[in-house]
């Protein structure tokens, strides 16, 4: 029986162009996988796996690095999202930097996207193999940061950022009969995450979703606990994991695209360094 072979992406805001970049070099090496999820950033640079279009992240990261439209405090006064809903999930893939549809559906790779439903604070993991509108809405409900984002309603969820329910769904993937994965954090091996000291802040914002904010106020052991069991499945080679080797410099904001294509390149840099690794691991029997 042939084995699944899986991509799962960690998020983390603009920390995911490091990501675009590991991604990117894996598309331009023609390595393939059965299905792919992605939390948060994970799941909107993602996407570009099964659309084919290698470069598409970076270039428009930078292209749209100073327009208010796509990401600004303005957006957010404005609009009640840092990230402009409209502009960045459909004017910019449907008009301004097209998305390849027709690839995508025609691609039979599976596709994911995690989000947290706020009445549970419990993941919803969305498969997506056709591009629409609502697919949109499903990434941009995933990659809704609290405080930076509007609660998103789509197909009868109420959803904000996955990261807050499942930041890094290797588990959720092997349950589905993925055996061989690939994951891509975007924080060094080490990295231990601290409890979130904008609680205070969530609990004002979001009070009346109690389970949501339950899940908010542990995601730092959720986080940990994941990393932990990556690392395990990683040393047992059960999972080949991609991870800058330190902190990367940004922020879950930027407007630098200098500072923006640094990120993307170090993606690229650690990924071309272990591309014969990460082959020998995919061809394993």
């Amino acid at each position: 029986m042939t084995e699944k072979k899986g991509l799962v992406l960690e998020g983390g805001a603009l920390r995911g162009l490091f990501t675009a970049g590991v991604i990117d070099v894996m598309m331009e090496n023609g390595i393939e996988f059965d299905g792919l999820i992605g939390v948060s950033a994970g799941a909107a640079f993602g996407c570009n796996y099964k659309s084919r279009q290698p470069g598409r992240v970076i270039r428009y990261n930078k292209r749209y690095a100073h327009d208010w439209r796509y990401c600004s405090v303005k957006s957010l006064l404005k609009t009640g999202d840092l990230f402009g809903a409209e502009f960045a999930y459909h004017m910019l893939p449907d008009e301004l930097d097209k998305f390849d549809v027709a690839t995508f559906d025609r691609h039979p790779m599976e596709f994911y996207a995690v989000c947290t439903d706020v009445l549970t604070g419990e993941p919803v993991y969305k498969r997506l193999m056709h591009h629409g509108y609502a697919m949109n809405e499903w990434i941009r409900a995933s990659a809704s940061m609290p405080l930076a984002s509007k609660v998103v309603a789509v197909e009868g969820h109420q959803l904000l950022d996955g990261g807050i329910a499942d930041s890094i769904p290797l588990r959720f993937f092997e349950q589905q009969g993925y055996d061989k994965n690939v994951v891509v954090l975007t924080q060094p091996k080490g990295y231990v995450k601290k409890p979130n000291p904008l609680m205070p802040l969530l609990r004002l914002q979001l009070h009346r979703y109690p389970k949501f904010l339950k899940a908010a106020a542990e995601r730092h052991i959720m986080y940990n606990e994941e990393t932990e069991y990556v690392a395990r499945q990683e040393k047992e080679g059960k999972a080949f994991v991609i991870r800058p080797h330190s902190i990367l410099p940004i922020k879950h904001i930027t407007h630098d695209p200098e500072l923006m294509q640094k990120v993307y390149e170090d993606g690229r840099s650690v990924m071309l360094s272990r591309l014969t690794e990460l082959k020998s691991f995919l061809s394993e029997s």
